[in-house]
């Protein structure tokens, strides 16, 4: 197949996802070049389709969560992820010591509900379509959602932020979900 001629689905799809991507790789185990390059395999195979799959966006995260976990099977790899595990996010200048410590903290999350919350923060799924992508039952990924929840309160718990605006109520977002089909 001819990859110069780029189907219009597969860029939209492309500029919607592509960070989004990159973070669930990180989320995954995966060094930031390790992500991005992953992120391309799964636009090239993409893009080799004979015609657009009926959920482009599922099929795409499904994509690249199966590359990403091929890729990371490696020996040679898991090495270089563990030296790079220090810098789970890229650093910039302009970070807080409150961002820091957030971002200490998901990487030190198990993997299991490391990716269960960027996928449902970061990516805005439910619980039914994140038990489907990892094919596990909804129930099982909001619970880990919510104990991967707990584990960033205790540890944020601890942290001292200095902020200019006042904080309102302590990290919101951070709710636990009630279970799916619960009251």
């Amino acid at each position: 197949m001819n990859l110069g001629h780029t189907p219009l689905w597969c860029e939209r799809l492309y500029k919607a996802k592509a960070a989004e991507l990159i973070l669930y790789g990180r989320a995954l185990g995966l060094g930031a070049s390790e992500a991005e390059d992953v992120l391309q395999e799964t636009f090239v195979a993409l893009l080799r389709l004979s015609e657009q799959p009926e959920q482009p966006e599922r099929y795409c995260v499904r994509s690249y969560r199966n590359r990403a976990l091929n890729y990371r099977r490696s020996f040679w790899r898991r090495v270089a992820r563990e030296f790079e595990s220090v810098r789970w996010f890229e650093r910039t200048a302009s970070e807080s010591r409150a961002e820091q410590a957030a971002m200490r903290c998901l990487a030190g999350l198990p993997v299991p509900q490391r990716e269960v919350i960027v996928l449902k923060i970061w990516h805005q799924y439910t619980f039914d379509e994140i038990g489907d992508l990892l094919g596990l039952s909804p129930n099982t990924a909001a619970g880990r959602y919510r104990y991967g929840l707990e584990k960033l309160r205790a540890c944020l718990k601890g942290e001292h932020y200095e902020r200019d605006e006042p904080m309102g109520d302590p990290v919101a977002f951070l709710d636990a979900a009630p279970p799916v089909g619960g009251t």
